[in-house]
């Protein structure tokens, strides 16, 4: 059973015992990728791309 947070997303792995920590670095990495500018179609189709696995079909 996936762990997930209160948007529905994928629990975030635990990076600090300290809760407090944990949350104040997870809240550094949200404020740099909020800062990020929206991907545009030919990056998200490059990503895509690179990360593509074809499925493998063997003869019959």
């Amino acid at each position: 059973m996936a762990v997930e947070d209160t948007l529905g997303r994928p629990a975030r792995p635990i990076r600090f015992e300290d809760p407090a920590r944990n949350a104040a670095y997870w809240a550094r990495i949200d404020a740099i990728v909020d800062q990020a500018p929206p991907l545009t179609a030919e990056q998200r189709a490059r990503i895509r791309a690179a990360f593509h696995q074809p499925v493998v079909r063997e003869a019959a």
